[in-house]
């Protein structure tokens, strides 16, 4: 395989981490927007992690409620889900809102299993029923309205637990992909956000997703890599990294080293990915190289984590485009900058040249 032609402009996705009011909720910001565009909220199951201070168990695996915005012929606009680690704004003592809810298991299979055969929007005394079923067991409800999914020999498979501490204020607002300009629809969701009294949380990023097909190479990986192994920290300082933000790395040596080998520069790209999976590349680093690695269905992207919470547009675009210059520079061929040279060599306009050549004074 190889990697397919550089679009122009590069197809990309966005998380824009977001803090709803006291008193209202991310389903509010997915209502909201519904209602704008005339289409409809489906509740659904959202994956994640978080880590876990059970002796050979390094997380938890969790799904959360998420809220999937769906315009008028069914297509996907946006979605409204918890993100684990936005904490510090939150009344922690605060008890769960009636109906807000997490399933947890040490197996994300299992979870998988809960997602497709669960029903989020059940009676929470009946939410777990359908994967008892596959085991031929009967959901067991504990004290605090909390419910658990056994086997035959009474091992818990997942567990239900009402969320407390204001876990339904926090809402990682995730696009749909853009292929062209993202600015208006963006400028929208925002819109909505701030008229219902979201704001931007202490820990907050925003994350954006980038179209990988265009990276299915092992030299243009190779490049990418090293490029941002170098730059990574100039990067970051441009950007103005937010330092409350949480699961955040420079690239590993590892990665380094291996994209740097003769082996992997010599291999095709089903080689290459191979060897890539076996470094064990992590989500949690400034650059997520996972979801290429694995070509997960519908998500084979390279994600940027670095840049700063914010819910403003053109600053969230600026950004964005920032790092579209170097994956437009990891698939050409030009030498790797030295830092003095950084800006000179990504095909930048000359607006955004002149806001990070401030910056870089500035630093």
């Amino acid at each position: 395989m190889t990697a397919t032609p550089c679009p122009r402009p590069w197809k990309k996705g966005f998380e824009i981490e977001l803090l709803a009011p006291p008193g209202r909720s991310r389903k509010d910001l997915a209502d909201t927007i519904a209602a704008r565009i005339g289409g409809t909220v489906r509740v659904c199951f959202y994956p994640q992690s978080e880590p876990s201070l059970v002796p050979d168990l390094p997380v938890f695996e969790t799904l959360v409620l998420g809220f999937e915005i769906l315009d008028p012929a069914g297509e996907r606009v946006a979605l409204c889900v918890d993100d684990l680690t936005l904490r510090a704004d939150l009344n922690r003592n605060a008890p769960a809102r009636p109906g807000w809810y997490r399933v947890l298991s040490d197996d994300a299979r299992l979870l998988a299993l809960v997602e497709r055969h669960c029903d989020p929007q059940a009676p929470l005394e009946q939410v777990l029923q359908p994967l008892a079923d596959l085991f031929g067991t009967r959901v067991e409800l504990t004290e605090g309205g909390m419910s658990k999914a056994v086997d035959h020999l009474a091992r818990s498979i997942a567990m239900l637990a009402p969320i407390p501490g204001e876990r339904e204020r926090p809402c990682e607002l995730i696009t749909a992909p853009f292929a062209d300009d993202p600015g208006p629809a963006l400028a929208a969701l925002l819109a909505d956000a701030r008229a219902l009294g979201f704001t931007v949380p202490v820990e907050a990023a925003v994350h954006v997703h980038y179209d990988a097909a265009p990276l299915r190479s092992a030299r243009t990986l190779s490049r990418l890599v090293t490029f941002l192994a170098r730059h990574g920290s100039q990067l970051r300082n441009l950007v103005g990294t937010n330092p409350h933000c949480v699961r955040l790395g420079p690239v590993a040596d590892t990665l380094v080293d291996l994209v740097g080998s003769e082996a992997f520069l010599a291999a095709d790209w089903d080689d290459a990915r191979a060897m890539l999976i076996a470094a064990k590349p992590t989500k949690y680093a400034d650059f997520n190289l996972l979801n290429l690695a694995h070509e997960l269905p519908g998500k084979t992207t390279f994600e940027a984590r670095i840049f700063p919470g914010s819910m403003a547009v053109e600053d969230i675009l600026r950004n964005a485009r920032l790092m579209e210059a170097v994956l437009v520079w990891a698939v050409g061929d030009d030498c790797l900058p030295d830092d003095a040279d950084l800006m000179a060599s990504l095909a930048l306009s000359p607006a955004d040249r002149t806001v990070w050549a401030s910056r870089t004074v500035q630093a």
